[in-house]
């Protein structure tokens, strides 16, 4: 059974070049995202702060915010990639994140090559890989261009291969950066299929938009980020409409 926790996590980053008020002011003016300020008496900026939250079987949460909210952040500590400097997360279930689907494919290796090897990267055993490799050489639609380096590929050619590989296994928790399309309009809506097929087969899914009407049909739950800082967590309409400041 999958399902996530995380208590107090925050993502702080110490900039020891930072030292005259008049640079922080400068850095603040520029910043994007996270708030820039003094912890234990050094100038660093705070990605995430103080956030707590569960998720079990069947959770769909759709993280909601403006640009430089935290959303990618918090996505990549869900996923792993990114270790929180404060607080503690567990997480129980094998975790899939397409948030970097072409991290990993070898420019020199053929498609078949590449196929292996990025479900290694995945942490895919052997026998898992054999089961699924013809289902993703065919779902490419790549034919013999699977033979050669994916160097002579374009780059429609390489987004196929990767997202083919991608979706190809069901994981326990899937994590979502945006939602991923590929190729031309008849291979997009195969991707579209693909992609929400593995989201019902799914535990728990995270998933990061800007699109209100995606975000409500593919999430149950919804949390506002802002700053770094969660404002609302509760059900993806009423985040929606927090987000928008109208109270529901």
């Amino acid at each position: 059974m999958a399902s996530i926790e995380l208590n107090n996590v925050g993502v702080h980053y110490l900039i020891p070049q930072a030292k005259s008020a008049g640079l922080v002011g400068a850095m603040r003016s520029l910043a994007m995202g996270g708030v820039i300020g003094k912890r234990h008496g050094r100038i660093g900026v705070t990605a995430l702060d103080d956030i707590s939250f569960s998720l079990v079987n069947g959770d769909r949460l759709g993280l909601i915010g403006h640009n430089g909210a935290g959303k990618s952040t918090l996505l990549r500590v869900l996923s792993g990639i990114l270790p929180p400097t404060s607080g503690r997360i567990r997480v129980e279930g094998r975790i899939s994140a397409l948030m970097s689907i072409q991290l990993g494919l070898d420019s020199y290796s053929t498609g078949y090559e590449n196929i292996r090897s990025r479900a290694r990267f995945m942490g895919l055993t052997e026998e898992e890989i054999d089961s699924r490799f013809d289902d993703i050489a065919a779902f490419s639609e790549l034919g013999d261009y699977l033979d050669l380096p994916i160097r002579s590929y374009s780059a429609g050619m390489r987004l196929r291969l990767a997202f083919s590989i991608a979706t190809a296994f069901s994981p326990e928790i899937l994590i979502l950066d945006e939602w991923l399309s590929a190729g031309d309009d008849y291979f997009q809506k195969k991707a579209r299929e693909r992609l929400t097929g593995l989201i019902d087969k799914t535990g728990i899914f995270a998933f990061a938009s800007h699109n209100d009407a995606l975000m409500a049909r593919m999430c149950n739950k919804g949390m506002v980020l802002h700053q770094g800082k969660p404002v609302f967590f509760g059900e993806i309409n009423e985040a929606l409409a927090y987000h928008k400041g109208v109270p529901q």
